[in-house]
């Protein structure tokens, strides 16, 4: 096995290598404390993207 985990969004668990389809699945994450945080990662990443996006905050 890897030392790569990902984070399945269809179970909504972290997983090894050998898990769901990837198109299920968020990452590789690095560690496996990582992957737990996969969606919190997500969502701070969303928010600093929309930040910088003028389209997004053209109101």
């Amino acid at each position: 096995m890897s030392d790569q985990w990902w984070f399945c969004l269809k179970h909504m668990r972290v997983e090894g290598e050998k898990g769901c389809p990837n198109k299920d699945r968020l990452g590789p994450y690095d560690t496996q404390e990582a992957a737990e945080h996969a969606l919190q990662t997500a969502d701070e990443r969303n928010k600093a993207w929309k930040a910088q996006d003028k389209e997004w905050n053209d109101d």
